[in-house]
Protein backbone atom coordinates (compact mmCIF):
# COMPACT_ATOMS: atom_id res chain seq x y z
CA UNK A 1 0.00 0.00 0.00
CA UNK A 2 1.40 3.40 -0.72
CA UNK A 3 1.47 5.64 2.04
CA UNK A 4 1.72 9.83 2.41
CA UNK A 5 3.15 11.63 5.18
CA UNK A 6 2.43 15.14 5.17
CA UNK A 7 5.20 16.73 7.33
CA UNK A 8 7.60 14.34 6.48
CA UNK A 9 10.55 16.97 6.76
CA UNK A 10 9.53 17.20 10.33
CA UNK A 11 10.35 15.75 14.01
CA UNK A 12 7.70 13.18 14.28
CA UNK A 13 7.29 13.02 10.85
CA UNK A 14 10.62 11.80 9.90
CA UNK A 15 10.34 9.04 12.15
CA UNK A 16 6.89 8.01 11.33
CA UNK A 17 8.67 7.60 7.56
CA UNK A 18 11.27 5.76 9.08
CA UNK A 19 9.00 3.18 10.68
CA UNK A 20 6.76 3.39 7.34
CA UNK A 21 9.77 1.69 5.30
CA UNK A 22 11.01 -0.66 7.74
CA UNK A 23 7.38 -2.43 7.72
CA UNK A 24 7.76 -2.71 3.97
CA UNK A 25 5.30 -0.06 2.89
CA UNK A 26 5.38 2.50 -0.45
CA UNK A 27 6.02 5.74 1.05
CA UNK A 28 5.80 9.19 -0.43
CA UNK A 29 7.16 12.08 1.88
CA UNK A 30 5.65 15.29 1.26
CA UNK A 31 8.55 17.93 2.34
CA UNK A 32 7.78 21.80 2.20
CA UNK A 33 9.06 23.80 -0.31
CA UNK A 34 11.96 25.90 0.08
CA UNK A 35 14.95 27.30 -2.00
CA UNK A 36 17.67 25.58 -0.02
CA UNK A 37 16.20 22.00 -1.76
CA UNK A 38 16.42 21.02 1.65
CA UNK A 39 14.20 18.39 2.75
CA UNK A 40 14.46 19.09 6.95
CA UNK A 41 15.06 16.16 8.96
CA UNK A 42 14.61 13.99 5.93
CA UNK A 43 18.22 14.95 4.53
CA UNK A 44 19.37 13.07 8.43
CA UNK A 45 17.34 10.48 8.41
CA UNK A 46 18.87 7.09 8.70
CA UNK A 47 21.24 5.95 5.70
CA UNK A 48 20.22 2.63 5.23
CA UNK A 49 16.68 3.69 4.04
CA UNK A 50 17.31 7.31 2.81
CA UNK A 51 16.73 6.34 -0.97
CA UNK A 52 13.39 3.98 0.03
CA UNK A 53 10.55 6.64 -0.16
CA UNK A 54 9.51 9.16 -2.07
CA UNK A 55 10.00 12.43 -1.58
CA UNK A 56 7.40 15.44 -3.27
CA UNK A 57 7.85 19.22 -2.21
CA UNK A 58 5.02 21.91 -1.89
CA UNK A 59 3.14 23.74 0.63
CA UNK A 60 0.43 22.18 2.54
CA UNK A 61 -1.61 25.66 1.91
CA UNK A 62 -1.53 25.38 -1.80
CA UNK A 63 -4.24 22.71 -2.77
CA UNK A 64 -2.81 21.94 -6.29
CA UNK A 65 0.23 20.79 -4.88
CA UNK A 66 -1.74 18.55 -2.13
CA UNK A 67 -3.90 17.08 -4.39
CA UNK A 68 -0.95 16.24 -6.33
CA UNK A 69 0.76 14.60 -3.65
CA UNK A 70 -2.49 12.78 -2.74
CA UNK A 71 -2.96 11.28 -6.03
CA UNK A 72 -2.24 7.49 -6.52
CA UNK A 73 -1.53 7.19 -2.23
CA UNK A 74 -4.16 4.06 -0.57
CA UNK A 75 -3.55 6.08 2.74
CA UNK A 76 -2.86 9.32 3.85
CA UNK A 77 -1.08 10.33 7.19
CA UNK A 78 -1.45 14.14 7.85
CA UNK A 79 1.15 15.67 10.01
CA UNK A 80 1.98 18.88 8.49
CA UNK A 81 1.15 21.89 10.81
CA UNK A 82 2.60 24.51 12.73
CA UNK A 83 2.77 23.77 16.27
CA UNK A 84 4.99 25.81 18.10
CA UNK A 85 2.28 27.70 21.30
CA UNK A 86 4.38 30.91 21.57
CA UNK A 87 4.20 31.83 18.07
CA UNK A 88 1.05 31.51 17.97
CA UNK A 89 0.10 34.58 19.61
CA UNK A 90 2.11 36.84 17.49
CA UNK A 91 1.15 34.44 13.83
CA UNK A 92 -2.20 33.31 14.56
CA UNK A 93 -3.24 33.71 11.00
CA UNK A 94 -0.32 31.38 9.45
CA UNK A 95 -1.88 29.27 12.11
CA UNK A 96 -5.38 29.35 10.05
CA UNK A 97 -4.26 29.06 7.04
CA UNK A 98 -1.94 26.20 7.20
CA UNK A 99 -3.64 24.22 10.21
CA UNK A 100 -7.27 24.55 9.50
CA UNK A 101 -6.92 25.11 5.12
CA UNK A 102 -4.15 22.78 4.80
CA UNK A 103 -6.33 20.26 6.71
CA UNK A 104 -9.29 20.76 4.28
CA UNK A 105 -6.96 20.65 1.04
CA UNK A 106 -5.99 17.60 2.45
CA UNK A 107 -9.78 15.88 3.23
CA UNK A 108 -10.68 17.41 0.09
CA UNK A 109 -8.07 15.68 -2.53
CA UNK A 110 -8.25 12.50 -0.34
CA UNK A 111 -12.17 12.62 -0.93
CA UNK A 112 -11.30 13.14 -4.57
CA UNK A 113 -9.00 10.23 -4.67
CA UNK A 114 -11.38 7.55 -3.17
CA UNK A 115 -8.18 7.14 -0.71
CA UNK A 116 -8.77 3.99 1.98
CA UNK A 117 -7.92 5.67 5.11
CA UNK A 118 -6.75 9.19 6.09
CA UNK A 119 -5.69 10.17 9.35
CA UNK A 120 -5.32 13.51 10.78
CA UNK A 121 -3.16 14.31 13.70
CA UNK A 122 -4.52 16.30 16.30
CA UNK A 123 -2.81 17.35 19.65
CA UNK A 124 -3.80 16.92 23.48
CA UNK A 125 -3.14 20.93 23.92
CA UNK A 126 -6.92 21.01 22.26
CA UNK A 127 -8.13 19.48 25.77
CA UNK A 128 -6.39 22.26 27.88
CA UNK A 129 -5.96 22.12 31.66
CA UNK A 130 -7.55 18.51 32.66
CA UNK A 131 -10.59 18.81 34.53
CA UNK A 132 -9.85 15.13 35.28
CA UNK A 133 -7.50 12.68 34.74
CA UNK A 134 -6.92 10.58 32.97
CA UNK A 135 -7.80 12.76 30.00
CA UNK A 136 -10.15 10.96 28.20
CA UNK A 137 -11.79 11.49 24.68
CA UNK A 138 -14.50 12.76 26.18
CA UNK A 139 -13.06 15.71 28.33
CA UNK A 140 -14.59 18.95 26.88
CA UNK A 141 -12.30 20.69 24.05
CA UNK A 142 -10.69 23.69 26.04
CA UNK A 143 -8.28 25.77 24.25
CA UNK A 144 -6.21 27.96 25.43
CA UNK A 145 -3.47 29.24 22.25
CA UNK A 146 -4.59 30.34 19.00
CA UNK A 147 -2.20 27.16 18.29
CA UNK A 148 -4.80 25.05 20.22
CA UNK A 149 -7.68 26.53 18.53
CA UNK A 150 -6.58 25.34 15.04
CA UNK A 151 -6.07 22.00 15.92
CA UNK A 152 -9.93 22.09 17.28
CA UNK A 153 -11.09 23.07 14.15
CA UNK A 154 -9.06 21.19 12.18
CA UNK A 155 -9.88 18.05 14.33
CA UNK A 156 -13.50 18.92 13.67
CA UNK A 157 -13.54 19.36 10.24
CA UNK A 158 -11.85 16.62 9.62
CA UNK A 159 -14.84 14.50 11.47
CA UNK A 160 -17.36 16.28 9.80
CA UNK A 161 -16.00 14.95 6.04
CA UNK A 162 -16.69 11.57 7.85
CA UNK A 163 -20.07 12.25 8.75
CA UNK A 164 -20.85 14.15 5.57
CA UNK A 165 -19.24 12.21 3.11
CA UNK A 166 -18.17 9.14 4.87
CA UNK A 167 -14.23 9.59 4.19
CA UNK A 168 -12.49 7.03 6.31
CA UNK A 169 -10.44 9.56 8.64
CA UNK A 170 -9.19 8.53 12.11
CA UNK A 171 -8.16 11.35 14.16
CA UNK A 172 -4.97 10.49 16.38
CA UNK A 173 -4.38 12.80 19.53
CA UNK A 174 -0.61 12.08 20.83
CA UNK A 175 0.10 13.90 23.90
CA UNK A 176 3.94 15.65 24.14
CA UNK A 177 6.10 13.93 22.33
CA UNK A 178 9.40 14.07 22.54
CA UNK A 179 12.94 12.39 21.35
CA UNK A 180 15.78 12.82 18.79
CA UNK A 181 15.26 15.65 16.51
CA UNK A 182 12.84 17.96 17.89
CA UNK A 183 13.48 21.85 17.84
CA UNK A 184 14.77 23.87 20.76
CA UNK A 185 11.35 25.47 21.13
CA UNK A 186 10.25 22.16 23.16
CA UNK A 187 11.00 21.50 26.72
CA UNK A 188 13.03 18.76 26.74
CA UNK A 189 15.44 19.62 24.33
CA UNK A 190 15.86 22.82 25.79
CA UNK A 191 17.06 21.48 29.01
CA UNK A 192 19.45 18.57 27.17
CA UNK A 193 20.53 21.89 25.04
CA UNK A 194 21.56 24.06 27.60
CA UNK A 195 23.24 21.08 30.15
CA UNK A 196 25.47 19.76 26.88
CA UNK A 197 26.45 23.03 26.42
CA UNK A 198 27.83 23.39 29.96
CA UNK A 199 25.09 25.57 31.40
CA UNK A 200 24.66 25.12 35.18
CA UNK A 201 21.87 27.71 35.44
CA UNK A 202 18.56 26.56 32.86
CA UNK A 203 16.50 28.32 31.93
CA UNK A 204 12.80 27.23 31.99
CA UNK A 205 9.21 28.79 31.57
CA UNK A 206 6.62 27.57 33.87
CA UNK A 207 8.06 24.75 36.56
CA UNK A 208 4.94 23.27 37.59
CA UNK A 209 2.66 22.44 34.71
CA UNK A 210 2.73 18.14 34.05
CA UNK A 211 2.62 16.39 31.32
CA UNK A 212 2.50 13.12 29.64
CA UNK A 213 5.83 13.04 27.49
CA UNK A 214 5.60 10.20 24.80
CA UNK A 215 8.54 8.79 22.95
CA UNK A 216 8.66 9.61 19.25
CA UNK A 217 8.87 6.30 18.54
CA UNK A 218 5.84 5.28 20.01
CA UNK A 219 4.10 8.14 18.57
CA UNK A 220 4.98 6.31 14.87
CA UNK A 221 3.99 3.39 15.71
CA UNK A 222 0.35 4.74 17.06
CA UNK A 223 -0.13 6.19 13.44
CA UNK A 224 0.61 2.58 11.94
CA UNK A 225 -1.52 1.25 14.12
CA UNK A 226 -3.98 3.81 14.21
CA UNK A 227 -4.35 3.51 10.18
CA UNK A 228 -4.41 -0.42 10.06
CA UNK A 229 -7.04 -0.08 12.64
CA UNK A 230 -11.09 0.38 10.73
CA UNK A 231 -12.53 0.84 14.49
CA UNK A 232 -10.72 4.35 14.83
CA UNK A 233 -12.95 5.71 11.68
CA UNK A 234 -15.37 8.58 12.68
CA UNK A 235 -13.54 9.02 16.48
CA UNK A 236 -10.79 10.33 18.15
CA UNK A 237 -7.85 8.31 19.67
CA UNK A 238 -5.49 9.00 22.73
CA UNK A 239 -2.27 7.79 22.59
CA UNK A 240 0.45 8.78 25.73
CA UNK A 241 2.63 7.20 27.68
CA UNK A 242 0.70 6.57 31.34
CA UNK A 243 3.07 8.57 32.64
CA UNK A 244 2.70 12.24 34.33
CA UNK A 245 5.53 14.35 35.31
CA UNK A 246 6.30 17.92 36.13
CA UNK A 247 8.57 20.64 33.92
CA UNK A 248 10.52 20.72 37.17
CA UNK A 249 11.06 16.86 37.94
CA UNK A 250 11.12 16.83 34.43
CA UNK A 251 14.55 18.76 34.30
CA UNK A 252 15.90 17.35 37.90
CA UNK A 253 15.40 14.07 35.82
CA UNK A 254 17.85 14.89 32.61
CA UNK A 255 20.36 17.04 35.17
CA UNK A 256 20.25 13.06 36.91
CA UNK A 257 20.76 11.25 33.33
CA UNK A 258 22.90 13.39 32.24
CA UNK A 259 25.17 13.46 35.68
CA UNK A 260 24.78 17.31 35.86
CA UNK A 261 24.25 19.83 38.96
CA UNK A 262 21.53 22.39 37.90
CA UNK A 263 19.67 25.65 39.06
CA UNK A 264 16.65 26.40 37.74
CA UNK A 265 16.19 29.99 36.48
CA UNK A 266 12.64 31.58 35.89
CA UNK A 267 12.71 33.22 32.60
CA UNK A 268 10.12 35.63 31.76
CA UNK A 269 10.05 35.37 28.10
CA UNK A 270 9.60 31.54 28.39
CA UNK A 271 6.13 31.96 30.26
CA UNK A 272 3.07 31.80 28.49
CA UNK A 273 0.06 34.42 29.38
CA UNK A 274 -1.27 33.13 33.04
CA UNK A 275 -4.60 32.36 31.09
CA UNK A 276 -3.10 30.54 28.39
CA UNK A 277 -1.15 28.05 30.18
CA UNK A 278 -1.90 25.01 30.23
CA UNK A 279 -0.99 23.00 34.27
CA UNK A 280 -2.10 19.67 33.84
CA UNK A 281 -1.97 17.06 30.97
CA UNK A 282 -1.90 13.16 31.72
CA UNK A 283 -3.43 10.91 28.79
CA UNK A 284 -6.29 8.40 28.99
CA UNK A 285 -5.01 5.54 26.59
CA UNK A 286 -7.45 2.73 27.30
CA UNK A 287 -9.43 3.61 23.99
CA UNK A 288 -6.02 3.07 22.29
CA UNK A 289 -5.60 0.27 24.25
CA UNK A 290 -8.78 -1.61 23.18
CA UNK A 291 -8.99 -0.72 19.83
CA UNK A 292 -5.34 -1.32 18.25
CA UNK A 293 -3.72 -2.78 21.57
CA UNK A 294 -1.36 0.67 22.32
CA UNK A 295 1.27 -0.01 24.61
CA UNK A 296 4.43 2.48 24.33
CA UNK A 297 7.71 0.82 24.38
CA UNK A 298 8.67 3.99 26.65
CA UNK A 299 5.69 3.92 29.04
CA UNK A 300 5.98 4.89 32.61
CA UNK A 301 8.41 6.30 34.44
CA UNK A 302 11.42 4.04 33.65
CA UNK A 303 10.13 4.34 29.70
CA UNK A 304 10.23 7.68 30.11
CA UNK A 305 14.02 7.65 32.00
CA UNK A 306 15.34 5.32 28.98
CA UNK A 307 13.47 7.94 26.33
CA UNK A 308 15.32 10.86 27.93
CA UNK A 309 18.53 9.00 27.71
CA UNK A 310 18.06 8.04 24.32
CA UNK A 311 17.05 11.83 23.76
CA UNK A 312 19.87 13.18 25.70
CA UNK A 313 22.77 10.80 23.57
CA UNK A 314 21.38 12.05 20.16
CA UNK A 315 21.32 15.90 21.31
CA UNK A 316 25.40 15.53 22.68
CA UNK A 317 26.28 14.71 19.40
CA UNK A 318 28.31 18.09 18.95
CA UNK A 319 26.81 18.19 15.11
CA UNK A 320 22.81 17.75 16.71
CA UNK A 321 23.81 20.34 19.67
CA UNK A 322 25.23 22.98 17.04
CA UNK A 323 21.82 23.49 15.53
CA UNK A 324 19.87 24.22 18.63
CA UNK A 325 21.43 27.48 19.03
CA UNK A 326 20.96 26.93 23.34
CA UNK A 327 22.56 30.43 23.80
CA UNK A 328 19.02 32.57 23.10
CA UNK A 329 15.53 31.67 23.05
CA UNK A 330 13.19 31.09 20.28
CA UNK A 331 9.29 30.95 20.00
Amino acid sequence: MKVLVTGADGFIGSHLVETLVDDGFDVRAFSFYNSFNSWGWLDRIDPNIADKFEVITGDIRDPDAVDSAVKGCDIVLHLAALIAIPFSYQAPHSYVETNVSGTLNVLQASRRHAVSRVVCTSTSEVYGSAQFVPITEQHPLNAQSPYAATKVAADQLALSFHASFELPVAVLRPFNTYGPRQSARAVIPTIIGQIAAGAQEIKLGALSPTRDFTYVRDTARGFVQCMQCDATVGRVTNIGSGFEISIADTAEAIAEAMGANIKIVADPTRMRPEASEVDRLFAGTADAQALFGWKPKHGGRDGFKEGVRLTAEWLKDPKNLAGLKTDMYNV
